[in-house]
């Protein structure tokens, strides 16, 4: 009689492990996330040495060499700035992103670049290798020396990487990969998950730095169960912004680098091309000025980034006024109106106020909340905010002006667009002049509202 082969359901969203099938995960809640996981068999040997590479004795921390690990230049600022300064000797990139967002193609390009310096192998697991050549001739790269290989075993894959020891391998994509050492078919969670781990143990083990091409879901989350995401080194995704023409290359996870970094590309006829001023993408403002626009300056990863938000307040026609944060914060938009009408004795509880972010960027941080604010003023009274005057600041509950980080750099890239005039924290107000920028430094919503209304 066959042995039957043993299984575990894991929820692939949070990880969580249960005894049997669930239509909801009481861990996170999502539903129809547990998935069936067959275990591993036994049936093919597996070097189990170390996750992190080959065993080795007990040091002192004291002892461990602190020499900066080389990292390999993929060509293009832009990516090498979100991995953290280049690719590092035996790491895993998962790069993730919706179909048609330029994976494949921008991990070509970098290919072509490394192909020129060291050896590299490019797996192909969906596209034939003629559809990538095919591409490679669009994009006019140079394709001498880099080899490819059309497979989906990852015993076979490194088998092969033994004999041709590369430095840089793209894996397209993680999700068509299977082990012999899992029962499941292609795809399944278990093999995703065993796929990639059976991948980053040789990785580590050899040296050899790793690019898998991931999913990504309805939601725009990368497929695969929640312990794909710690698996790997770093986690990058490349979305398109509300300009089909551009891309952003975000970090969710780098173990070598900054999280929350992003890389601008625009998409040309030659492939991604890297976007030197992104300040300047998102600043495409309307040739006339309008109520409710107002330019404040993000730190995003390593450098300032200035955006526009747009506020709209109008009279509600509804018992339930609604509140909508496009690329923000929903109750920290409700929070800031709250303060407003507390502090600084507007009332909006009565009408409609919507409020975005041009250009599809997501805020994180706290230091949009005095334009948010001061956007949600200038719609209510019909009045326009000057185009060079830019707003940086977080709010308190108690109508305070809180400072932000990196204060003096966001005004010199304010300086550098052609802005005129900034209104900020007290507490980031500058000892020294910032050349051609008027500065005016507040330090609750009273005053701010004070500088607003001579303008």
């Amino acid at each position: 009689m066959a042995k039957k082969s043993k299984s575990a359901y894991v929820c692939t969203e949070c990880g969580a492990d249960f005894p049997g099938w669930s239509g909801q995960c009481n861990q996170c809640g999502a539903w129809n996330s547990i998935k069936e996981v067959k275990l591993s068999s036994g049936k093919t040997a597996r070097d189990n040495s170390g996750y992190a590479g080959s065993r080795s004795e007990v040091r002192l921390l004291s002892e461990v060499n602190l020499a900066q690990a080389e990292r390999i230049s993929s060509g293009l600022a832009e990516f090498d700035r979100v991995l953290g300064g280049g690719i590092v000797s035996g790491s895993v990139v998962l790069i993730g992103g919706a179909p048609g967002a330029g994976k494949s193609t921008i991990l070509l390009q970098a290919i072509a670049h490394i192909a020129q310096q060291l050896p590299v192998l490019y797996v192909s697991g969906e596209e034939s290798l003629q559809q990538i050549a095919e591409r490679a001739h669009r994009l006019q790269l140079n394709t001498a020396g880099i080899k490819m290989l059309a497979e989906t075993s990852v015993q076979q894959i490194c088998q092969v990487l033994d004999e041709e020891q590369p430095k840089v391998v793209i894996i397209d994509s993680i999700q068509v990969m299977y082990t012999a050492d899992s029962d499941s078919a292609p795809g399944s969670v278990s093999q995703v998950r065993e796929s990639a781990s059976y991948l980053t143990q040789y990785a580590k083990r050899t040296g050899v730095s790793f690019f898998m091409v991931g999913h990504v879901t309805k939601d725009q989350s990368l497929a695969g169960p929640m312990t794909l995401s710690h698996i790997v080194d770093a986690q990058v995704v490349l979305s398109s912004t509300d300009d089909s023409r551009f891309r952003v290359l975000r970090a969710d996870k780098n173990r070598f680098g900054s999280v929350g970094e992003l890389g601008f590309f625009a998409m040309e006829s030659s492939g991604l091309k890297e976007v030197k001023n992104p300040s300047a993408m998102f600043l495409s403002r309307a040739e006339k000025p309008s109520p409710g626009s107002v330019v404040t300056v993000l730190w995003e990863g390593t450098r300032p980034l200035l955006v526009e938000i747009q506020a709209l307040v109008t009279e509600s026609q509804y018992g339930n006024p609604r509140r909508l944060a496009v690329g923000l914060d929903q109750n920290r938009l409700a929070m800031l109106l709250a303060v407003l009408s507390r502090h600084g004795g507007i009332f909006t509880g009565n009408d409609e106020i919507y409020a975005n972010v041009v250009g599809g960027i997501k805020v994180s941080e706290t230091s949009t909340d005095l334009a948010i604010m001061v956007g949600v003023v200038s719609s209510l009274r019909d009045r326009i905010i000057p185009y060079d005057t830019v707003f940086f600041g977080e709010v308190g509950l108690n109508g305070e002006i809180r400072p932000v980080a990196n204060g003096h750099a966001r005004l010199n890239e304010a300086a550098k667009h052609g802005f005129k005039r900034a209104i900020i924290p007290k507490s980031n107000k500058p000892k020294d002049a910032v050349k051609n920028l008027q500065i005016h430094a507040v330090s609750n919503i009273q005053e701010a509202l004070a500088v607003l209304a001579d303008l």
